[in-house]
């Protein structure tokens, strides 16, 4: 198939791409993108977390089919406007939200749809957010913490 959709602000138009190929399959082994992690497969853990259309999607589940003439953000879309780190991923820093680093990518592509449709999340609805984002190392608390003095940060700015 012809495949033609934008992924991370770029047109990107492709040839002879099954149908059936998943979306993580094509970012990670046609792309070279591989922010987005290859987990458990089976849509549970998060870590292949991409935003399609800015709703968060599981790219181990979506067929390529699927994103034709839509927009794709993964972890690499994600940056500051000067190209660097975002507010987000500085706040996972900042916070020790990140410890070995594989559910980094689908944690922040979580948060970020989060904070997108709800820029003032509760610590309550941050959690809800993150549900289906497994993390062995960090036990949450950083992350929840980092994503939620992110949003005071924004709603900051917003308000100047």
């Amino acid at each position: 198939m012809h495949l033609t959709f934008t992924l991370n602000g770029e047109t990107i138009h492709l040839d002879d791409i099954p149908e059936d190929m998943l979306l993580v399959t094509l970012l990670r082994e046609k792309l070279a993108l591989t922010g987005t992690k290859r987990g458990c497969e089976s849509g549970a853990c998060g870590a292949c977390s991409v935003l399609v259309d800015d709703r968060l999607t599981r790219a181990c589940r979506t067929k390529v089919a699927d994103i034709a003439e839509h927009t794709v953000t993964t972890i690499e879309g994600i940056r500051g406007t000067d190209g660097g780190l975002s507010d987000l991923q500085q706040g996972f820093l900042t916070y020790g939200a990140v410890q070995c680093g594989f559910c980094t990518p689908g944690m922040l592509i979580a948060a970020e749809a989060l904070l997108r449709q709800n820029p003032s999340p509760s610590r309550t609805e941050i959690r809800r957010a993150l549900n289906g984002n497994l993390c062995r190392c960090t036990g949450y608390q950083q992350i929840v913490d980092a994503i939620e003095a992110v949003a005071r940060e924004r709603n900051a700015r917003q308000a100047k």
